[in-house]
């Protein structure tokens, strides 16, 4: 064997990939402040070529890979007891992604109202932020309405409109569903489809400890130490508040409903959290997040509808803490006190408004549509948001870890609650201790301890022989 194929075998190795991805994130903090102190602008341009190209692979799946993931995810559904049981399991899925937002809302208003943010700080925003901050369109209930369904579903795919994406696949994996023998062919179509886009994904993944070098690198290269100290508090808030929502809320959730415990579940999902917070995407996440449910002992079927559907409307970190600390921070900072029924328009927002999130714009969506919600006036909006805007790739690595550790809990605690988790599986651990990127298409293994997609890549499919062949 030669000596390129021993290291790229080893490359691919769950421990000694975690290993180079922590290295990346070091090495490009490194060369990012080098670049930022002697001002190397060619270095810092190539961190920017780096984790742009990385950033540009990734999202040239989300797409595919959400609407395919979803059409069948709901056609596998049938398996899980037909329509009755499809209808029970959504519904209880829909309600934890409420139960569990409200709880994190609460917790970014409490953090809120205990440390007040951006009391007794003067910022001034810089005129073209404000004027960049004007030029995007804010978010509002009635946008968010008549943005649901698309009038020209391929318009959908081309402009990357992630929420009408998902709305069509729901559509056609209803439709699909509904004529049972009828769309056969299509859906072997679309999971030997899904299948490709997954093998694309695991391409790309592998490739992640390169891009986060760029990725993180341009971020210390391009925020100076000024800008960040002054924002300090902002930061440290929005991190306590996802932390506590990552590392408090969600464990004691798995241990009390699905009997899972910490250990258990940062072993499983501690990879798929780094890949969260260096990509900043959800959508780039997704396989990795569904094969971290899977391996928590989550029916395969059933975690094939409610990852997907998570990764586009299931985000804590953006659609919840974020838009209640940032309200609280700009309104300290505009010298606009909030009332008691605006706290609770920020709740009723959390809560209810969590769909126009998706996309990756929907930070910006969300906040605009809180802000708006509780009364404020629409120079004190552009002016606070491009005030935080400027800092929004650091909260934002946060808030995306945040996000897919939720799209992982809560299919765990719907299963656990529905009997389809699989205990014995759940307390197994993996060897080596920790599971990686998703090898979790119809020919992977059924339970925990499927092969992730970096020894995937050696073997092919990275299937185990006699798997079932179910999305």
């Amino acid at each position: 064997m030669s000596l390129a194929v021993r290291a790229a075998r080893a490359w691919r190795r769950p421990r000694v990939f975690a290993v180079l991805t922590l290295a990346g994130l070091v090495l490009g903090a490194l060369l990012g402040l080098t670049a930022r102190v002697t001002g190397a602008g060619w270095l810092a341009s190539t961190l920017d070529t780096i984790g742009s190209l990385f950033t540009g692979l990734l999202q040239f799946t989300v797409v595919p890979l959400v609407f395919l993931a979803i059409v069948i995810g709901i056609v596998s559904l049938r398996d899980l007891g037909g329509g009755r049981a499809a209808a029970r399991l959504g519904g209880r899925t829909v309600a934890w992604f409420a139960g569990t937002s409200l709880i994190a809302v609460l917790i970014g208003l409490a953090i809120g109202l205990i440390g007040r943010p951006g009391e007794g700080v003067t910022l001034t925003a810089d005129p073209d932020a404000v004027r960049q901050v004007g030029e995007k369109t804010p978010g509002s209930w009635q946008s968010l309405l008549t943005g649901l369904v698309p009038d020209n579903p391929v318009a959908a795919f081309a402009g990357n409109e992630v929420l009408q994406v998902v709305v069509s696949a729901l559509l056609v994996g209803a439709a699909a569903y509904a004529l049972k023998d009828k769309a056969d062919p299509f859906v072997a179509f679309s999971r030997s489809a899904f299948e490709i886009v997954l093998t694309i994904v695991r391409w790309v993944v592998v490739l992640a400890p390169v891009g986060v070098i760029g990725l993180i690198g341009n971020a210390f290269a391009t925020y100076g130490s000024g800008v960040v100290s002054s924002l300090f508090g902002f930061i440290a808030a929005v991190y306590l508040g996802c932390a506590l929502v990552l590392f408090v809320v969600y464990p004691v959730l798995l241990k009390a409903v699905a009997g899972i415990g910490p250990r258990r579940f940062f072993a499983v999902t501690w990879p798929l959290l780094q890949f969260a917070f260096v990509s900043r995407s959800s959508g780039a996440s997704l396989p990795l997040t569904r094969q971290a449910a899977i391996d928590l002992g989550v029916e395969r079927n059933y975690a094939g509808f409610a990852v997907p559907l998570g990764s586009t409307t299931k985000m804590d970190g953006c659609a919840a803490v974020y838009p209640a600390l940032a309200t609280i921070f700009i309104a300290h900072v505009a010298g606009y006190p909030l009332a008691a029924w605006q706290y609770l328009v920020i709740v009723a927002v959390a809560v209810f408004g969590a769909l126009a999130t998706a996309g990756t714009t929907g930070w910006f969506t969300m906040l605009t549509l809180t802000l708006a919600a509780v009364g404020m006036p629409p120079e004190v909006i552009a002016a606070g948001i491009a005030v935080v805007i400027g800092i929004d790739p650091i909260l934002d690595m946060m808030r995306t870890a945040t996000n897919v550790a939720g799209q992982v809990t809560v299919p765990v605690l719907v299963a656990g609650q529905e009997g389809l988790l699989d205990r014995e599986d759940a307390e197994t651990p993996d060897e080596g201790g920790v599971t990686t990127v998703a090898g979790s298409g119809p020919g992977a293994a059924a339970g925990g301890g499927a092969p992730s997609a970096l020894s995937a890549a050696d073997d092919g499919a990275g299937a185990t022989a006699g798997a079932p062949a179910r999305g």
